[in-house]
């Protein structure tokens, strides 16, 4: 371990390093990552880019401390408990965060691109203050801080990510065939594009019918212009297209349609068909909303 971490960090416990183990392939070296067990930060820490980079930071514990332009690439945290305290340019290039409590903790111009997060504790307003610019690492950034918001049971951070996610998602799909930037370019070249283009527009209609199911007012309009279709066909297949009488009757009995519970006339196997298919659709869609 470096010698300044010591004046950094107090300990609880000595420093632990993996054990060195007989190489299983030839191929494998062994890592020389430190496992830091049980230590607190003791004081401020700034403008260090290595020494705290590549560790495994068990039980670390900090309080009203500020960390700025401090390297942390690839480490993991697990089970640490970080109360009010205030990360400012801080790299944590695919770290990992276990179980860790960022009790009052504010970030600032932090990069967390490739981090991953499970059953921590951290405000929701890391989703749009810290995430990457690049809209397949924002998904994931996104998508990592949905399913912990998840398994902590923060529904308002789970529904904060999740909007994140979908927008990020919507940009990349439109990017991925349609952007001349050289990532897209260079990783969608000629035929490529066309599949992506399908996605996007995937995408966009299941946007447009029901929010990707997290929009239960576009649910409730695509009910209403399928119940609207249901009349229109039956009154012009059964009744007066000029008489706004049948319109009427045929709305009204429209909900059983939908519902397979009654039908006014007898419909074509692939209109019936049709109508089962969209009732099956909202049934699962409403789901999502649960």
């Amino acid at each position: 371990m470096s010698d300044n971490l010591p004046g950094k960090l107090g300990n609880l416990e000595e420093v632990t390093s993996i054990p060195v183990e007989k190489r299983p392939r030839k191929e494998l070296l062994q890592g020389n990552r430190e496992v830091i067990t049980d230590y607190y930060i003791n004081d401020p820490i700034e403008n260090e880019r290595k020494d705290y980079a590549f560790k495994v930071y068990v039980r670390l514990n900090a309080r009203k401390q500020i960390i700025r332009n401090v390297s942390f690439q690839h480490s993991i945290f697990d089970a640490c408990y970080i109360n009010n305290c205030t990360f400012d340019s801080c790299d944590f290039t695919g770290c990992r965060f276990i179980g860790c409590n960022f009790h009052q903790s504010a970030f600032f111009g932090c990069d967390f691109r490739y981090a991953v997060f499970e059953r921590c504790q951290i405000d929701d307003d890391i989703l749009q203050r810290e995430a990457p610019r690049e809209e397949n690492l924002k998904m994931r950034f996104a998508r990592s801080l949905r399913m912990n918001f998840q398994q902590v049971g923060d529904a308002k951070g789970v529904n904060r990510a999740i909007s994140l996610e979908l927008d990020a998602t919507a940009s990349y799909l439109k990017k991925s065939w349609s952007s001349s930037e050289t990532y897209y370019r260079e990783k969608y070249t000629g035929w490529k594009r066309l599949p992506q283009f399908l996605k996007w527009v995937e995408f966009k209609l299941l946007d447009l019918i029901w929010g990707n199911g997290e929009n239960t007012l576009k649910l409730l309009r695509t009910i209403l212009i399928i119940h609207l279709f249901i009349a229109i066909y039956d009154t012009f297949q059964f009744g007066n297209p000029w008489n706004l009488r049948n319109y009427l009757a045929s709305l009204a009995a429209s909900p059983g349609v939908f519902f397979g519970i009654v039908s006014p006339h007898p419909y074509p196997v692939w209109i019936s068909s049709a109508i089962a298919a969209a009732r099956l659709i909202a049934f699962g869609s409403s789901q999502q909303f649960s």
